[in-house]
């Protein structure tokens, strides 16, 4: 039987900087933060993003967790 072990995480800010003034779309950047603990909680995670957001010059967009694992026999 196959088992997962989380071995990395990354917290993704996703900023709306404006809109395109050619196109009318919103114009999204990323700032990404590795070595996140692997055992913090969603709620840990959307208290950091909301902290790091305050100190920005753009409106946070949107909050995601990235996570990699190893897959091994178990």
């Amino acid at each position: 039987m196959a088992v997962a072990q989380l071995t990395e995480s990354v917290l993704q800010l996703t900023l709306s900087e404006g809109i395109d003034p050619d196109t009318g779309e919103q114009i999204l950047k990323q700032k990404r933060f590795s070595n996140v603990k692997t055992e913090a909680t969603a709620e840990q995670l959307f208290l950091t993003a909301n902290a790091f957001a305050s100190v920005q010059q753009h409106e946070l967009y949107n909050v995601s967790r990235r996570d990699v694992s190893d897959i091994h026999e178990g």
